[in-house]
């Protein structure tokens, strides 16, 4: 990784500038091309080396509800149980864990009467029973790993 590549990471842990032009002023911060700035980012989501990209919303603060659920899904089908899920537009993401309930699953929805029914519904197209782990408290943890 080069010095550029190290210290982009690490400002974007910190989070994008909140003016008009964030690129830009990260380029001005770095004191580099906004638009390789950008083009790096796209290159390490492209390579795996960045898994998400984008922002982090409060979803219970606008309104919307969120939980979430973990199933026991074979082995066997895992990917295809996987995939069922990334169709889903109230599925912000998935993934496995080493445990017996091996697939976790954050699900966001408009409005919290509609969990248990899309709950529901997952069991009904993947013919596995869901655990739903609600929110009991809120901790904020703002990690920072600098390389």
């Amino acid at each position: 990784m080069t010095e550029l590549q190290r210290q982009l990471l690490n400002r974007l842990q910190r989070g994008l500038p909140l003016v008009s032009d964030p690129w830009g002023e990260l380029g001005r911060e770095l004191n580099a091309d906004p638009l390789a700035l950008r083009e790096q980012v796209s290159l390490w989501l492209e390579d795996g080396i960045l898994t998400r990209f984008g922002p982090l919303f409060d979803v219970e603060r606008i309104g919307g509800a969120f939980t979430l659920a973990a199933m026991a899904v074979p082995e066997e089908r895992f990917e295809a149980v996987h995939q069922q899920l990334l169709e889903l537009p109230e599925v912000a993401h998935n993934y496995r864990r080493e445990h017996r309930l091996n697939m976790w699953f954050v699900l966001a929805v408009s409005d919290a009467s509609t969990i248990e029914p899309t709950l529901a519904h997952i069991e009904a197209i993947t013919g596995l029973r869901v655990f739903n782990f609600p929110k009991q408290r809120e901790f904020h943890v703002q990690l920072y790993l600098p390389v």
